[in-house]
């Protein structure tokens, strides 16, 4: 299976979920059984029962910024449209761009806040290799404030074409955020409401965080033919000692490792990769899980429905089983099952 044309399938624009359920725990759940090859339909809310005492949860408690910026260029009067990616060692922020027309070095861009009032300036220094700027902010304060003040979620060009709602700034987060980083959401974590985490650990269930702060790279598309042949882009990660120790001991103690989502999974699997068990661990990951893979540390996946040929649909595809889950997206679309961020879930167990 390393053709990418292997990994394609038909999806209704219907089916793209273009805003949460107002009861997120009242999401369909479609339950994928590797031992019995069976599939079924249940709830969200359902969950706590195909869980065990001794199992662990393994959150990613990565934060959404509001990364998405809006500007335009001094020089011309023109719209620019930003994405801001990270900070740089000299406190420089590095940045995609889109405008009409060539961007110059030493070129001002001024940004508006969400409500269109004046926000900050941002000063192009120089174009990388990859195509993105380094700027300096005009600004005396903390990039993560300035980007709070003066960004927008960067809701998915599939929901709505990228137009954020202020609901958003709420709904495209997860209830464990609390690691700013992050420019796209971890989404199976948006199934997860306070009273259903209540529930599951009042029966003993641990609940465990990582740190994956998505980007670009998760979501880029692969353009090469053969999976051997695409390049992961690289995401910071971690996972504490003691975070580490629980999974190790519960694991061996008979749990399970239950990831919620392919971030967590990635996790997961790069920290064993990296020192040969779960132990502390911070750094970059490229992992790109494809066939054929031996999983260390993942035993139960709880995951959104992923487009066609991407890197997070193999990922799924490569732990759930090829022909099953092949059957269990057949069965969603047949069943009108809600797809991507905002929309349904499956368990793999």
């Amino acid at each position: 299976m390393n053709e990418l044309a292997d990994y394609d399938f038909d999806l209704p624009p219907e089916l793209i979920a273009q805003s949460p359920l107002e009861n997120r725990s009242e999401a369909r759940l479609l339950i994928v059984d590797r031992k019995t090859q069976t599939i079924s339909h249940r709830r969200i809310r359902d969950l706590p029962e195909f869980l065990k005492p001794a199992d662990t949860l393994v959150v990613n408690d990565t934060k959404v910024i509001p990364a998405r910026l809006i500007g335009r260029r001094s020089r011309t009067g023109g719209a620019w449209e930003g994405l801001f990616l990270g900070l740089d060692s000299q406190g420089l922020w590095t940045l995609m761009s889109k405008t009409r027309g060539k961007l110059e070095s030493g070129e001002i861009i001024a940004l508006e806040t969400p409500d269109g009032q004046p926000g900050l300036a941002l000063e192009l220094r120089k174009k990388t290799s990859d195509g993105n700027w380094i700027a300096r902010a005009k600004t005396e304060e903390p990039a993560l404030t300035a980007i709070e003040r003066v960004g927008r979620v960067p809701i998915p060009p599939y929901i709505r074409g990228g137009k954020m709602l202020p609901s958003d700034r709420e709904n495209y987060q997860t209830v464990f955020a609390s690691e700013p980083g992050a420019i796209a959401a971890p989404t199976a974590g948006f199934h997860f409401t306070k009273p259903l985490l209540d529930e599951i650990q009042a029966l003993g269930i641990a609940v465990v965080p990582v740190t994956l702060h998505v980007g670009v790279g998760t979501f880029r598309p692969i353009t090469a033919e053969r999976l051997d042949e695409h390049r992961m882009h690289s995401e910071w990660c971690s996972l504490g000692s003691e975070n580490a120790a629980t999974i190790r001991s519960r694991r061996t103690s008979g749990g399970r490792t239950v990831a919620i989502g392919t971030t967590s999974v990635r996790v997961l699997e790069t920290v064993c990769q990296a020192k040969g068990e779960l132990a502390e661990f911070a750094g970059e990951t490229s992992l790109f899980i494809r066939p054929p893979y031996t999983w260390q540390a993942v035993d139960v996946l709880l995951t959104n429905f992923h487009f066609p040929k991407s890197t997070l649909y193999i990922l799924v595809r490569t732990f759930g089983g090829d022909q099953l889950i092949r059957e269990a997206y057949a069965e969603a679309i047949r069943l009108e099952y809600r797809f991507f961020s905002y929309g349904d879930a499956m368990l793999i167990v």
